[in-house]
């Protein structure tokens, strides 16, 4: 099987808006909604792949996720970019969503390598924390 990414945490400061956003903007499904609003999760998730999910983490939890991997510090710590691949139609209709809800694209880039080799294009925008997600497709 290999090493596989399961999942990603980033901070935000209202994890039902950054789902939403994760949701509508970008397009990827929700995990946990009704768990996290019933108090039954301390945070929502948003499914990236069959394998892979992007946690959303509120930043006043960062005390627990301190104590909880051990590493003082790592808790709020940002990460410069988080990329995701599709496939030229869903960038194209992401594209398209980023601009109905008002989202800049802050960068572009071609021939841009990544996981798979160079990409043709990529985008970089940022979520309502300011995180940035740079999203591509592969030829």
């Amino acid at each position: 099987m290999g090493v596989r990414l399961d999942h990603l945490v980033i901070w935000v400061s209202d994890q039902l808006e950054s789902l939403r956003f994760y949701e509508q903007v970008v397009g990827l499904p929700g995990v946990r909604r009704e768990e996290f609003v019933d108090g039954k999760a301390g945070f929502p998730s948003v499914r990236i792949s069959e394998e892979t999910v992007l946690d959303l983490m509120a930043y006043d939890m960062t005390r627990g996720v301190d104590e909880g991997t051990g590493v003082r510090g790592s808790a709020g710590h940002p990460v410069n970019h988080l990329c995701l691949a599709v496939s030229k139609e869903e960038f194209d209709a992401l594209q398209v969503r980023l601009k109905q809800h008002g989202v800049a694209i802050t960068g572009t880039g071609t021939n841009s390598f990544g996981a798979r080799g160079l990409a043709p294009e990529v985008v970089y925008f940022p979520d309502p924390d300011g995180n940035v997600l740079e999203v591509r497709y592969y030829g």
